[in-house]
């Protein structure tokens, strides 16, 4: 951001303009997130740089459309501050830190204001939160806690939240809206950063899209994935959608199966068979009415035996995708088979890797140095760490830096699940979701992202894009769920009935 400022100047966009587009759409955004300001109390913290510049024009515009404005200010701005002036001359309200009598005013406001603007520190060098800073947000905290109606909305970022790494400072602001400039920033969507966000919005402020161009890394948004979802022409048969072939259950694992085929199924692929343990076959087709069979044998009932690497290869032909893992269970002959099937069988598709799958693989040392199909990997944390020899709280600390290092070594595209989950491309590019939703942390989910995954990529997407598809329509069936039964007791059979539906929005633009 810094450099696409630097650059913006450079390009007649000095940072007065950028700062007047900036408090501009974040007024209005306060503005949309009230439902008005006419009449209503708003405080404006406004810090020391380019940020309580930005504030004092937000305080500027809501005071112009009726708004009850007051400033509190820790540390004096310049009087040659034009948008200091600004505020002066419109006779807002402000209450100086150094003050005698300004913590018992900022108190008496506080238990007035419908909200708080937070614009005391933006995306500059990370400052611990002291003096009348850290005093001003403890009280705003304070008065949020015995008044939750009263809105708290950072500008660009939370204060005291670190815009690169998501670590924050003990005081740091909770918010419910952050509006945040031209690109989200790393430390928005890290926890525990992420956590004191609220609602993320990205305001245009007039910097050129091009200056983005070199960056690796992207949110993940609906116009990004509709501009790859595959088009559905009206001539179609169940061939134009392409083939995804699964291999997966085991005797303690009926479901995965299950939802990974549904998913595959509801997220558009035209034909989905699954390959599994031949006594599962019968239950299974009780439930999965619209899939083919490959039934495999057995080593025991429910696990599948190692020769079934050839059956399943002798049936490739065809397949656009070949999902192997979820409930596949980590016994010796599952083991055995995984191995032969990734190692020893001719022409693979390319691949969806999962579950036991990936459990399997972190026991093979350099499993990636002849693994040469395209392949997406979809870790969990605890999966992860097993995969890269990784402490979980040191992948977590960097997960997108975890995921880009895995993908770029094994050159394959890695799904680093959970909380914002990251998709990482051999080459270098990355993507984080922008979703955390705790219903979504239930068994079985992650059976449902691989099936979306492997049905995308059936349909002809690459890894890269299959994995950003099925992420996207895997977490907004999530939030589709939240909102009509809510985050507890989400079960991962709640998402299949949302996938279409989600893809559609998508398309039509009804997600935005």
């Amino acid at each position: 951001m810094v450099d696409m400022e630097r650059q913006s100047a450079q390009m007649g966009l000095p940072p007065e303009v950028l700062m007047e587009n900036a408090g501009l759409a974040a007024a209005r955004a306060v503005k949309g997130w009230l439902g008005d300001v006419a009449g209503r109390r708003v405080l404006v913290l406004i810090g020391p740089g380019n940020n309580g510049g930005d504030g004092l024009v937000i305080a500027r515009h809501l005071h112009d459309w009726g708004a009850d404005v007051h400033l509190y200010i820790p540390r004096p701005r310049k009087d040659s501050d034009v948008n200091y002036q600004i505020v002066r001359d419109r006779g807002i309200h402000t209450i100086l830190a150094d003050d005698s009598d300004s913590r018992a005013e900022l108190a008496r406001l506080l238990s007035s204001v419908a909200a708080v603007v937070d614009s005391f520190f933006g995306t500059g060098k990370a400052r611990p939160m002291e003096g009348a800073f850290r005093e001003a947000a403890l009280a705003v905290a304070a008065a949020k806690a015995s008044n939750g109606g009263m809105q708290v909305i950072a500008v660009d970022l939370p204060s005291g939240l670190d815009a690169d790494t998501g670590a924050v400072d003990d005081a740091c602001f909770t918010a419910d809206l952050t509006v945040t400039f031209a690109c989200p920033k790393h430390g928005l969507l890290t926890f525990p950063g992420a956590a004191r966000v609220g609602k993320l919005m990205v305001a245009d402020i007039g910097i050129p899209e091009k200056l983005a161009d070199h960056v690796a890394t992207e949110m993940i948004t609906p116009s990004m994935v509709a501009g790859v979802l595959p088009a559905r022409p009206l001539s179609a048969n169940k061939g134009t959608f392409g083939r995804c072939l699964v291999a997966a259950g085991s005797v303690n694992y009926v479901g995965a199966a299950y939802l990974a085929c549904a998913a595959a199924t509801r997220v558009g692929a035209g034909l989905v068979t699954l390959a599994t343990a031949r006594s599962l076959q019968p239950i299974l087709a009780a439930k999965l009415t619209e899939v083919t069979y490959l039934p495999l044998p057995e080593s025991e009932p429910g696990i599948v035996a190692p020769e079934a690497a050839q059956v399943i290869e002798s049936g490739l032909a065809g397949y656009g995708v070949l999902l192997v893992g979820c409930g596949l269970g980590q016994s010796q002959p599952a083991r055995e088979f995984l191995g032969s099937l990734l190692y020893s069988s001719q022409n693979l598709p390319p691949l969806v890797l999962d579950a036991d799958a990936l459990n399997i693989l972190a026991g093979i040392d350099g499993w990636w140095e002849r693994l040469e199909v395209p392949a997406v990997l979809t870790p969990h944390p605890g999966e992860m760490s097993r995969l890269m020899g990784l402490p979980v709280p040191e992948i977590q600390s960097d997960r997108l830096g975890a995921a880009r290092e895995a993908a770029t070594t094994w050159k394959k595209t890695v799904v680093l699940k959970g909380a914002h989950t990251v998709v990482a491309a051999p080459d270098g590019r990355a993507a984080v979701d922008p979703v955390a939703n705790p219903g979504l942390a239930s068994a079985g989910t992650g059976d449902v992202l691989a099936g979306a995954i492997a049905g995308m990529a059936a349909q002809g997407l690459s890894p890269f894009d299959a994995a950003v598809a099925g992420v996207f329509l895997h977490s907004q069936a999530g939030e589709a769920v939240r909102r009509q039964l809510g985050d507890a007791g989400m079960v991962a059979g709640d998402l299949l009935p949302m996938l279409p539906s989600v893809i559609r929005d998508t398309r039509t633009g009804v997600l935005a």
